[in-house]
């Protein structure tokens, strides 16, 4: 049996991330085995995830996913785990059109409690007309306790609780600041960076030190352990040898998409910085990730970068996802307006100057086809007018975006990173 629950915030900022990896990494190190889970599209937080819980983390999402397909996920992995932390997404009821995707949404789809992180550093006992509000908008939402994050004294904490008290949420106490457990940003969420391994140690100190985490998974729900096969059902019965792209660069993937690809083919991982050698393949995967930040190493790798083209022209089916369709082009221009040369199938240029960010959920619609997923992105793409593209892409309100897919042969690339995972489609219709 396996204990879940779902950390959800008023807003954002508010310190969902440290407490899920601090109470992730503390509960592990009690030897339990913790299975975290993300709502929404974010590909970094989930990174962070499974670092601090020690297994792979899992995104949940009611956009890019279908309802059965979450509740499937979700009961498979839970299924092998003591503790199950869903880490929600912007505030409680925040979602791709009203609460579609929410935190709120995930939480009643898989019927488990919601515990409250609130960043209530500047208020005291107003907070209780917000609890208030939070609990009753939705009577379906369970809201099982509170805990307040960055507040300094007792005697603060103790306008929070008689707020609770008044509301009638129980209060699971109150987190300090503490500067040694700052997260910092970058890009849609979190810097990765190996150093991250001390502060999610000393978050999990910090977090036991001033909350009960015993006392917590009282109010977590107990779920049952259901055998059920997380992987979609493929109905390709060709097996296929697919070289993913995995290193420092390219790290942006969705844990369901690489088992899909699984249970269809043979995974070969390979580094486009590292390795001299493209692995012999039927399909090859580019996903996103920071290439700017490695633009003099994939640039210098002028073996791979042949190899990919030279695939390419041989019709060699590629997939390629934001910072893998950056790689593509013919080069990336930095902050500075410094290019370097890449892989060049595609004649267009993205560059990094000027930062604009573009976001949101994409519904790709190509022959018949129709794929979930998210766009994230400050670059832009330069020179792309005389470009084949294919199919339409839509927002999660239903209006169609300017976003392209631009096709050379085989290959197929996008700022977009695509949920495939929840197809019943063979490969060959959406790579």
């Amino acid at each position: 049996m396996s204990k879940a629950f779902l950390i959800a915030a008023p807003w954002s900022n508010s310190g969902k991330t440290t407490l899920t990896l601090g109470m992730s990494r503390w509960f592990s190190n009690q030897g339990n085995t913790v299975q975290t889970f993300k709502c929404g599209p974010d590909y970094i937080d989930t990174i962070h995830h499974s670092t601090a819980a020690r297994k792979s983390a899992v995104n949940l999402d009611t956009v890019m996913m279908p309802k059965e397909h979450v509740n499937t996920v979700f009961e498979h992995y839970s299924a092998s785990a003591d503790i199950s932390i869903v880490e929600g997404v912007m505030g409680l009821f925040d979602g791709a059109v009203k609460d579609q995707g929410s935190s709120a949404a995930i939480a009643k789809l898989l019927d488990i409690p919601v515990i409250l992180v609130v960043n209530a550093s500047a208020m005291a006992y107003t907070i209780a007309p917000i609890l208030h509000g939070l609990k009753t908008f939705d009577p379906e939402v369970k809201i099982a306790g509170v805990i307040f994050n960055f507040i300094k004294t007792e005697s603060h904490y103790a306008f929070l609780k008689e707020a609770c008290d008044t509301v009638g949420i129980p209060s699971l106490g109150y987190i300090p600041p503490n500067e040694e457990i700052a997260i910092p940003s970058r890009h849609l969420g979190l810097h990765i960076d190996g150093a991250f391994e001390n502060v999610i140690e000393k978050a999990a100190s910090h977090i036991a030190t001033h909350i009960s985490l015993p006392t917590l998974l009282k109010y977590a729900k107990v779920v049952p352990k259901i055998d059920h096969e997380a992987s979609a059902s493929i109905t390709s019965e060709k097996k296929y040898k697919i070289a993913v792209a995995k290193d420092e660069a390219f790290t942006f993937t969705y844990l369901q998409n690489l088992k899909w690809l699984e249970a269809i083919g043979e995974i070969i991982y390979f580094s486009p910085i590292h390795d001299q050698k493209l692995p012999e393949a039927d399909m090859i995967y580019l996903a996103g990730g920071y290439p700017e930040l490695y633009l003099e190493a994939l640039s210098n790798n002028a073996l791979m970068k042949d190899q990919l083209k030279e695939a390419a022209n041989q019709g060699t089916k590629i997939l390629a996802e934001c910072g893998g369709m950056m790689y593509l082009g013919n080069t990336i221009i930095d902050e500075e307006g410094k290019e370097y040369d890449m892989v060049g199938i595609f004649p267009f240029h993205t560059s990094m100057q000027h930062k604009k960010l573009s976001l949101g959920y994409r519904k790709v619609v190509c022959n018949d086809l129709e794929i979930w997923g998210h766009e994230f992105h400050y670059s832009k793409v330069l020179n792309d007018n005389s470009i084949p593209t294919v199919g339409q892409v839509f927002s999660a309100r239903e209006k169609e975006v300017s976003t392209k897919i631009y096709q050379h042969q085989n290959v197929y690339a996008s700022y977009i990173h695509l949920y495939w995972a929840a197809l019943e489609e063979s490969v060959d219709l959406c790579i």
